[in-house]
């Protein structure tokens, strides 16, 4: 609108509420007298209060508009009027009644003693729901323009955190909802109101009332819910097909204020169950805060959020080491920016190569090291098998020595639920870095330990990724088979975890992470699809294409020969294992070495064969696959 137009308008107003105001003021200067004399009017008009009222009527009208005036009741924006508006109304109209009974005493007009309070009163309730009713009615033509482009929304939950976001809704212009329905299982609060919207019904109503009312996007506001319960109502809400939000849990809306900026976009991690665990740093930082921390594969996934824990807890130096240029450039701008004083230093280079391992160790001299550089793509390193071996065996071998030579203190290996009883290359070589790392434990001054979890969400080669992918192509979904379940866990979660872990090291422990409930990835993939407003097998089909080769129906995160000890983290287990001497592990490496460039079979039996664990006693002489043997001879 150009300046011309809104000074019209302006112009237009400004003699409407004049206007409104001179009726306003002779009414209640008449009503004033009318309750005066208790509406007997023939005594009022022989007591000559209605002559005076005439004679009063226009220079005392006059001088009201200019209180009015003064007191900026008509430069006012009236459709954000509040308390200090009110204020003004009331304080202009005491001062007319003052000048209103002041002129009628100068100009001895008979008026009431009681006059100027009555007058007073009433022409301050007249003013103000003139004002207020002016407001309403602008308000009332702005909502309905934007109420006609917002989204018609359900609310789950009746309580505090629903009332805010709807409050929040009604009065933030950027808002794109329009609440119309309430749902809340708390029986009391059925057909009630919540400023000013219906609570229509329980969990198990959602779907009749997402018809019903025609809701286009669902939000759940119960941040106190349970996980049971929340993954519970989310599972019924994502079933009705239209977008759903959600509220963080408590624990992450820790300053209680509900705001658009809170809502977000319902994910996967929220239907999965799982509580969101926080944990406390504190131990770890003891062995961090004003000491040099190498991580390795510090670009990565998990090496990543490491490197973001690690810098929270004011490490002297905080150095990143990876092959991939990329992501270490990426976690490199990121820590620079939140963390300008943390002396950061990021090397290019792979954990494959010995000598380079053993330079950057040698000059930075890490107290803490966190090896997470490693091949973890199990389809890939089938492939690949000899990959595998040289950079997650020998590359763990190289930083895991390395750290022992140059006086590190606490050595953390990133291990894997694909390390129990491994049918896979890449979970066999994660089993083989475990001893490494346990068979050097004692040789020097290292604390070496293993850190052992299942699959965490959003990592690089996630599931996740791909079928987000794969359904914004329109599918199809694929999934391997019906019947496999998975370990989930967030990346934030996991990392806290393997650093309280640190924190109860004392050597050679394999430490064993809670995991919670397996996942089917049937189940993750049909919630996907219908948190992407698609029906699972009508819009967007799902394949089963079969188990890749080394891949398993489940999981384990232990192996029979293990038992678990508790640590005071109820997350946070110990496995007991066999343990070999370094001798028995230079066998193995001698073993891996020789057959680095046979047939991809041969070096698949020759790590299987290797990485075979007696029940019975704590080691015995297990010989190599035979084909191995053939070719190592060769």
């Amino acid at each position: 609108m150009d300046n011309t137009k809104r000074n019209r308008l302006n112009r237009i107003r400004t003699a409407l509420l004049l206007l409104i105001d001179i009726v306003l003021i002779n009414l209640s200067a008449y009503a004033a007298i009318v309750l005066r004399v208790e509406f007997v009017f023939w005594h009022a008009r022989l007591l000559g209060f209605f002559d005076t009222l005439i004679i009063c009527a226009v220079p005392c009208t006059l001088i009201t508009l200019f209180v009015f005036r003064v007191f900026r009741l008509y430069s006012s924006r009236w459709e954000y009027a509040g308390e200090k508006e009110m204020l003004n109304i009331g304080y202009a109209s005491v001062c007319a009644a003052a000048f209103y009974y002041t002129f009628a005493l100068i100009f001895k007009c008979d008026l009431p003693r009681s006059f100027p309070f009555l007058f007073a009163m009433l022409l301050f309730m007249c003013v103000a729901v003139s004002r207020f009713a002016f407001r309403h009615s602008v308000n009332d033509r702005k909502s309905q323009r934007r109420n006609s482009h917002k989204k018609r929304t359900m609310v789950i939950g009746a309580g505090t955190a629903g009332a805010m976001a709807i409050r929040e809704f009604d009065d933030n212009p950027a808002s794109s909802n329009k609440v119309v329905c309430l749902i809340d299982d708390d029986p009391s609060k059925l057909h009630t109101r919540l400023r000013g919207v219906k609570v229509v019904g329980q969990r198990k109503h959602i779907a009749d009332a997402v018809e019903k009312y025609d809701v286009e996007e669902i939000i759940f506001c119960i941040p106190s819910a349970s996980p049971a319960a929340r993954n519970e109502i989310l599972e019924i809400c994502s079933a009705t097909g239209v977008t759903l939000k959600t509220l963080p849990t408590l624990s992450q809306l820790a300053d209680g204020e509900v705001t658009l900026q809170h809502v977000k976009n319902v994910s996967i991690d929220d239907l999965l169950g799982r509580t969101q665990v926080c944990t406390d740093n504190s131990a770890i930082a003891k062995k961090v805060s004003g000491k040099t921390v190498l991580v390795t594969g510090g670009g990565g996934s998990i090496g990543s959020e490491l490197c973001r824990q690690l810098a929270a807890l004011r490490p002297a130096t905080l150095v990143i080491f990876d092959i991939y240029e990329n992501n270490a450039y990426d976690i490199q701008m990121e820590l620079k920016k939140k963390y300008p004083e943390l002396d950061l230093v990021v090397l290019i280079g792979s954990v494959r190569d010995e000598r380079r391992v053993r330079y950057v160790i040698e000059k930075y001299r890490p107290a803490v090291v966190c090896h997470a550089a490693a091949h973890k793509h199990v389809p890939l390193m089938e492939d690949s098998p000899a990959e595998s071996i040289k950079n997650n065996v020998f590359g763990t071998y190289n930083v895991a020595k390395a750290a022992g030579d140059f006086g590190t203190s606490l050595f953390i290996l990133i291990s894997t639920d694909k390390a129990v009883n491994p049918t896979n290359v890449m979970g066999a070589s994660k089993r083989l870095c475990e001893m490494i790392v346990q068979s050097m434990n004692g040789r020097n001054n290292t604390d070496y330990i293993a850190v052992r979890f299942g699959n965490v969400l959003g990592s690089n080669g996630s599931v996740i990724p791909l079928f987000k992918k794969q359904i914004a192509e329109g599918g199809p979904v694929t999934v391997t088979d019906k019947r496999v379940t998975r370990f989930f866990m967030t990346i934030p979660e996991a990392v806290s975890l393997i650093l309280q872990a640190g924190a109860y090291a004392k050597g050679g422990e394999v430490f064993v992470l809670d995991m919670g409930s397996p996942v089917r990835i049937d189940d993750m993939a049909r919630k996907m699809i219908r948190l992407s407003g698609f029906e699972p097998d009508v819009d967007i089909k799902i394949e089963y294409t079969g188990l890749r080769p080394g891949e398993k129906l489940y999981e384990e995160l232990l192996l029979k020969s293990e038992g678990l000890q508790k640590t005071d983290n109820s997350l946070i287990y110990i496995g007991h294992q066999l343990i070999y001497t370094p001798e028995q592990i230079e066998e193995k490496m001698d073993a891996l070495r020789a057959v680095l460039y046979a047939e991809n079979q041969v070096v698949r039996n020759c790590m299987l064969s290797l990485i075979h664990e007696p029940e019975d006693k704590m080691y015995s002489e297990i010989p190599i696959a035979s084909d191995a043997v053939e070719y190592i001879e060769a």
